[in-house]
């Protein structure tokens, strides 16, 4: 038997004046995904708690078989195992985002135009980050780069209580509101307001200005935690290979964590411009090569709704069904393999 798990990250929505009351999913043309509810069987699992952080982390956790409740650390310590980053007993992991804001006046006044910067390169992010990790790191503080606009802070033995907020949910806010809370709050304040200054200055985000792209001109920080523990992947389902195929720190995190392969693929880039046929191609690959589950992690439909673009959110939905279902089910029924 071979184990398929298409997931299709943050493709759900609400019905869309747009889109004359249907949901992206409704309104796009997608004939395998119909052929797998037609022939298929269809149900509901709850993936996300109210008492837990609403995010991807917590879901794919759950997907996968994994009570959040009881392996849930925050998500960046998954992000660090993603990234090969080391994590020590103590060490606190945040995500930083490279986030665009705007605006004139005091730093609280500010608004969160972009929690991506444009999709800012990792070419163009990682001298930011080093420019960070000059003004802030030292032999406890290590800022790591990572993807685009997705990086990550680790404090050794560090501590926080408050609450940070996700900047990808309070696009054209006001930041006042949101900025960190709780005992530990200011010296991260300071740092972004810091940030904002360095940032603002920095060659590349003149440059950026210069070409009409939006500058990476502060620090975020949000989705803390502490090194997790999983039980093997194998031990909990017998499963002796199973492969993950993404693009995102975050799913290469879990995988690394339960004893799962993962696999590069070129020009997979966690959004709607990703190289959707390159990991199809991956997948019948690992199916070749006798794994017996694979687990594939569409990142395009979360990033398309994060940026409210519902036109592509219904391009990547039929993109997804035409470039990753189609070669996939055509591979599986044509070697007649029971999937």
């Amino acid at each position: 038997m071979k184990y398929i798990v298409v997931l299709c990250d943050g493709m759900a929505d609400y019905p869309l004046p747009e889109l004359d009351g249907k949901t992206p999913l409704e309104a796009a043309h997608k004939p395998h995904f119909d052929k797998l509810a037609r022939l298929g069987r269809i149900g509901r699992m709850r993936t996300l708690y109210p008492e837990l952080a609403l995010g991807s982390d917590v879901a794919n956790l759950s997907v996968l078989g994994y009570d959040p409740h009881k392996y849930y650390t925050g998500r960046s310590p998954v992000e660090a195992l993603g990234l090969n980053i080391p994590l020590y007993e103590g060490d606190l992991v945040f995500r930083m985002n490279l986030v665009s804001l705007s605006g004139e006046g005091e730093f609280e006044s500010l608004t969160m135009e972009d929690h991506s910067s444009g999709k800012i390169t990792t070419e163009e992010a990682l001298p930011l980050v080093e420019a960070l990790a000059d003004a802030f790191g030292d032999d406890k503080t290590h800022f790591h780069p990572g993807v685009s606009y997705r990086h990550l802070l680790v404090m050794n033995n560090g501590h926080f209580e408050g609450e940070l907020t996700p900047p990808h949910d309070i696009l054209g806010r006001n930041i006042l509101p949101y900025l960190p809370k709780g005992e530990s709050a200011a010296p991260i304040i300071e740092m972004m307001k810091e940030s904002y200054r360095i940032l603002s200055d920095h060659p590349v985000n003149k440059d950026r200005v210069k070409r009409g792209l939006r500058p990476a001109n502060c620090l975020w920080l949000w989705g803390e935690g502490t090194k997790p523990s999983y039980p093997s992947f194998k031990s909990c389902y017998g499963i002796e290979k199973g492969m993950m195929i993404t693009a995102v720190p975050l799913i290469r995190g879990l995988s690394a964590g339960m004893g799962l392969d993962s696999c590069e693929v070129e020009g997979a880039t966690g959004d709607y411009y990703t190289n959707y046929a390159g990991k199809a191609s991956a997948a019948i690959d690992a199916l070749k090569n006798g794994y017996e589950f694979v687990f594939i992690h569409v990142e395009a439909t979360d990033e398309c709704g994060h940026d409210g673009d519902t036109e592509l959110k219904v391009k990547a939905i039929e993109r997804i069904d035409a470039e990753i279902l189609s070669p996939i089910l055509d591979y599986c029924d044509g070697q007649g393999l029971d999937y």
